[in-house]
């Protein structure tokens, strides 16, 4: 209730019990009771005054209900969020950007060059195009059927403007790595397991560490797990980014059973009612029959003691490599199902086409990736953006 609202209350219930008393009493004692009312009731402030007589004047302006300041309240909230929202699309665009310059500088520069050449929209047009992607990693299949889709389109719809190509490009390269963003999938129940794989090199320590370091910020309780325990760098490695990030790492000695810690870690986890507990394992691809016998037991030992687990598989792969991340991701994913790709290292290649061919030529979506070295450079991957991001202007 407002202030002046409170002071006129008080002076309606006086002149009330005034009223009541007007036919008891005498000209004379109304007078006198009159003087008593007005020595008790104090005389409203003159910033109150004020109030109260623009209120009178202005009633629309002070008769607005609780429904419609709350409406109007919920309005602002509303449009306050979207606009933080707007800004986090526009961060990521920019960061992805930045972090693809490489790449663009060596698709999207060569592309733009070609279509000011004023060329034709003709068949050596279309084997140019073909030949930028290539060159860019995208893979021989893969730009093949990119081009083919996009020759297509100009015949069909009678295009002769070489501009129209670069939108064509970004539309077909969004569509062949689904349009729709694919997120880390964490279970409801606790703990939910990622077990992480990838050859040794391809910074899967660092993925593991940006990931325990991305929950924790988001206020969750994080459990590491040493599984390599065939290179002692990489137990004391892994101890190093789980110190530098807060968080408890489950480790054995050098030689240990990779199945004994994950059972071990676990049961930490469960113990310590941890929201998220992510598995590091061994990387070596000199015996591919071991590797796939290592990993093979680590997920019966999670599945034995979580059936539903683990619940994302993650595939570390390094950018950098090129094509031979294709063929790596076809040897573990034979090994374990992957569920997700980690590409790394994507601000430090100009051949960053090669997460095109991943997405097409694996089946396997792309969940994350790394453009560059801070704790929160390992972002969320949106085909959408990573397409716009690869044609953006400086």
């Amino acid at each position: 209730m407002a202030l002046f609202d409170k002071f006129k209350k008080k002076r309606e219930n006086h002149q009330t019990e005034d009223m009541n008393q007007k036919n008891l009493t005498s000209p004379e004692a109304e007078a006198a009771e009159e003087e008593k009312i007005s020595a008790v009731v104090d005389p409203l402030p003159p910033e109150i005054m004020e109030i109260e007589e623009e209120a009178i004047a202005n009633p629309a302006d002070h008769d607005m209900s609780d429904t419609e300041t709350e409406e109007n309240q919920l309005q602002t909230e509303n449009e306050a969020e979207d606009g933080k929202t707007e800004k986090s699309k526009k961060g990521i665009f920019e960061r992805f950007k930045l972090g693809l310059s490489k790449t663009r500088q060596n698709i999207g520069g060569k592309i733009d060059t070609l279509i000011k050449s004023n060329r034709k929209l003709d068949e050596e047009f279309f084997e140019e195009l073909e030949e930028i992607l290539i060159q860019a990693d995208v893979g021989m299949e893969t730009s093949l059927a990119l081009v083919d889709k996009i020759r297509t389109t100009v015949k069909k719809q009678k295009l002769n403007d070489p501009l129209q190509v670069t939108e064509l490009l970004q539309d077909a390269i969004a569509e062949v790595m689904g349009t729709e963003q694919v997120p880390l999938n964490i279970a409801a129940e606790k703990p939910s397991i990622i077990l992480v794989v990838g050859v040794n090199g391809a910074g899967k320590t660092t993925t593991i560490a940006k990931l325990a370091y991305k929950y924790k910020q988001a206020k969750k309780k994080v459990i590491l797990a040493a599984g390599d325990t065939f290179r002692a760098a990489a137990i004391d490695q892994l101890q190093i980014w789980a110190d530098r990030t807060g968080v408890e790492l489950i480790k054995h000695q050098e030689g240990s059973d990779p199945g004994a810690v994950v059972y071990d870690a676990i049961s930490a986890a469960r113990a310590r009612k941890a929201d998220l507990l992510i598995i590091d394992t061994a990387g070596r691809l000199q015996n591919k029959t071991n590797l796939m016998k290592e990993i093979s037991k680590i997920r019966k030992v999670i599945e034995k003691e979580i059936p539903s687990a683990p619940h994302e598989v993650l595939l570390v792969l390094d950018a950098t490599t090129g094509q031979n991340a294709i063929s790596q991701a076809r040897i573990f994913s034979e090994a374990t199902g992957v569920s997700g790709i980690v590409l790394t290292k994507l601000d430090g290649t100009a051949k960053g086409g090669i997460v095109i061919a991943v997405a097409r030529e694996l089946g396997i979506p792309v969940k994350l990736v790394g453009i560059g070295e801070g704790m929160e450079d390992l972002r969320e991957f949106s085909p959408e953006v990573f397409a716009q991001a690869l044609f953006a202007n400086d």
